[in-house]
């Protein structure tokens, strides 16, 4: 994979990807801001912004008309807001970059902000964050990491409360925006099969000419002040319990990153896993039971998540304690840290098949590490990972004074889980 990098004179940085094998091109913009830059009065702005810059421009005064143009095209398009960036972007046949180019540049820089697009669309980003509320495994990820990040603005929800998203004024919006969306946090990455010159012709024509303010994007940094067993407790009348057992973790450029996402494959990221085959298969505690890490810049968390029986629920918390503690104590096998290695490496082949998955690859890892890693450089890594150090990693991570459960269920008190995981040995 090669990655040539530009920079424009109102400080956008460019990275161009290009694929001989495709047909298509991605164009993908990143900003460095989310949910954790925002102030709890105006908690969810980053959100509410990504939606607004599809309801209209001066150009294309209506979402209609933005997402006519797209269709007409067969154009795969979206955006995503997470804690810590947000993202656009555009897929089409290569021939029609030129398009994508122009509607995401008109977005970003000519969108109306219509006062009474502002007040239709609370609507929907209330109805949004009802249908993830109204979902026990959307929600989870959620309620666990406010359960970990407490205090802190990481600890905030990406799409903010309903009592902020109903009252949060144009100006503030507009306010915000011009804080952190302008040219210089722009990372502008083209991925697919295009030709060099005419690209960054466009991009100079469509980007290039747009001014805004150079300011540093500082955060502030979360330290883990945890010193005992944390129980949050969501109350569903639901016949399946949802939890979350995890950790604080590792952020990016952590070196023992690759060692960590082997002991997720090991524990949790399969069906031939440790979790899977001890909770689900042997003893059918749950229906499903997997591992995820979260990376930030400052920190991480590592979870386990699971929906179970609430009959057996105590005894299947008790059961992956106990597996986590199997790590630290015993180890994993060489076979077992062959096929993680193995698994992972057909992951990282399989994912970057296509163009936006390109673009996605580079343009995060130059917006959030500051430094690309080539897959071959990645797949290296997790080469020379040993067993010693996935036990090592279990050790540092799995103990039981940072220990984090988040449970979604037909509870109200979170008392008698608090007694459960202080009993753990």
């Amino acid at each position: 994979m090669v990655s040539k990098r530009l920079k424009l004179k109102n400080g956008t940085r460019v990275l161009l990807a290009p694929m001989h094998e495709t047909k298509a091109v991605t164009v993908l913009i990143l900003f460095p801001v989310g949910s954790r830059h925002e102030h709890p009065n105006i908690n969810g702005s980053s959100h509410f912004i990504e939606h607004l810059f599809f309801k209209g421009t001066t150009k294309r005064p209506s979402s209609l008309e933005v997402t006519k143009e797209l269709d007409g095209v067969g154009a795969e398009y979206n955006a995503f807001t997470s804690k810590d960036h947000t993202g656009y972007y555009v897929k089409v046949s290569a021939d029609k970059l030129e398009l994508a180019l122009d509607i995401l540049s008109d977005m970003l820089y000519h969108s109306l902000f219509d006062s009474k697009e502002i007040e239709r669309e609370r609507g929907v980003i209330v109805e949004e964050i009802n249908m993830y509320e109204d979902n026990p495994l959307m929600l989870l990820d959620e309620v666990f990491e406010q359960l970990v990040f407490k205090g802190s603005l990481l600890g905030m929800t990406i799409a903010g409360p309903r009592q902020v998203i109903r009252r949060v004024t144009r100006q503030q919006l507009m306010r915000y925006k011009a804080q952190y969306y302008t040219p210089h946090q722009l990372l502008l990455t083209v991925a697919g099969r295009f030709n060099d010159q005419r690209a960054r012709r466009l991009i100079h024509q469509y980007f290039g000419g747009a001014r805004g303010p150079r300011r540093s994007n500082h955060v502030s940094r979360f330290s883990v002040k945890q010193r005992r067993p944390a129980v949050e407790v969501r109350f569903r009348d639901t016949a399946q319990v949802q939890i979350g057992l995890g950790f604080p973790a590792y952020p990016y450029r952590h070196p023992d990153l690759p060692a960590l996402s082997l002991l997720a494959v090991i524990l949790g990221g399969n069906m031939s896993s440790r979790l899977f085959i001890n909770i689900r298969e042997r003893l059918g505690l749950c229906y499903f039971i997997r591992t995820e890490t979260s990376i930030y810049q400052d920190t991480g968390t590592f979870l386990v998540r699971a929906g179970l029986e609430k009959t057996r629920l105590k005894e299947a918390i008790r059961k992956i304690w106990d597996e986590l503690r199997a790590v630290c104590e015993g180890g994993v096998t060489g076979e077992e840290l062959k096929r993680a290695q193995d698994f992972l490496r057909g992951k990282i082949i399989l994912s970057l098949e296509d163009s936006d998955e390109i673009a996605d690859w580079v343009g995060k890892q130059l917006l959030l590490q500051g430094k690309i890693e080539t897959p071959e450089q990645k797949m290296a890594k997790l080469a020379k990972v040993r067993r010693a150090d996935v036990q090592r990693v279990a050790r540092d991570i799995f103990r039981r004074p940072k220990l984090n459960l988040a449970l979604i269920g037909p509870y109200r008190v979170r008392r008698e889980f608090g007694k459960l995981v202080r009993e753990l040995p």
